[in-house]
């Protein structure tokens, strides 16, 4: 992990996004084409001065994002209405679940820890078959009780490393996505490289560009730990 001179190590905790990469099936691939070549601008520029202005086209659930109130709730905050104080320099607490054989994360996960202003970041070990049909399939997901529990007991932001925070199976039904974003909650769905973090003592930030009337949007997410892990 790279290290800067105050001693924190910074870990990467976002998928890359490139052109035709599925996320959630079923949801358009990003295109990514150029606007401005290298060649092309060379008789805008002065001689020897070149750019490359590209063009990005996708749906706001692509890779590593965020979802915003307003992604469930017309009367929610937006992403340009979400407050940093909910998406930077986080105290996080990791709910290490991966490998332990059940699908739903529940209040049993949870109970005991202190969540009170923290992202609460779920290793479920579900980002294994990023980019395979197996990552749609059975699914770790956060249930709707232990949502409930983490809106109670004050979590400033929930992230989870799997396809969907929500249980696929039941067709329509979001109970994590209803009870969180409902308390102003942010979700960020798709981390990945959550086994790097220590369950308690990194920093964590996912911070979208501020779009107003969008609800959701990709996010370089990362963390920051002590050189002594926490």
């Amino acid at each position: 992990m790279p290290q800067d001179p105050t001693g924190r190590h910074w870990v990467e905790l976002s998928h890359v996004i490139s052109a035709g990469m599925t996320t959630y099936p079923g949801l358009p691939v990003p295109e990514i084409t150029p606007h401005l070549t290298r060649e092309s601008s060379r008789d805008v520029y002065a001689p020897g001065t070149e750019f490359a202005i590209d063009r990005l086209t996708m749906v706001g659930n692509t890779g590593t994002y965020l979802d915003s109130p307003f992604h469930r709730y017309p009367d929610g905050a937006d992403l340009a209405g979400l407050p940093l104080e909910r998406l930077a320099d986080l105290p996080a607490v990791v709910v290490r679940t991966a490998g332990g054989g059940a699908r739903a994360v529940g209040v049993d996960a949870l109970a005991g820890l202190e969540v009170a202003g923290r992202a609460v970041l779920l290793h479920t070990g579900g980002d294994a078959h990023w980019g395979t049909p197996q990552y749609a399939v059975d699914a770790p997901f956060l249930s709707g009780a232990g949502a409930q529990w983490l809106v109670e007991h004050g979590a400033a932001l929930v992230g989870i490393d799997a396809i969907n925070i929500d249980d696929m199976v039941p067709a329509g039904e979001r109970p994590a996505h209803t009870l969180l974003l409902a308390a102003g909650i942010p979700i960020v769905e798709h981390l990945t490289g959550l086994a790097n973090l220590p369950l308690t003592g990194a920093r964590f930030t996912a911070a979208p560009p501020r779009v107003a009337a969008f609800g959701t949007f990709p996010v370089r997410a990362y963390a920051s730990v002590p050189a002594s892990g926490g």
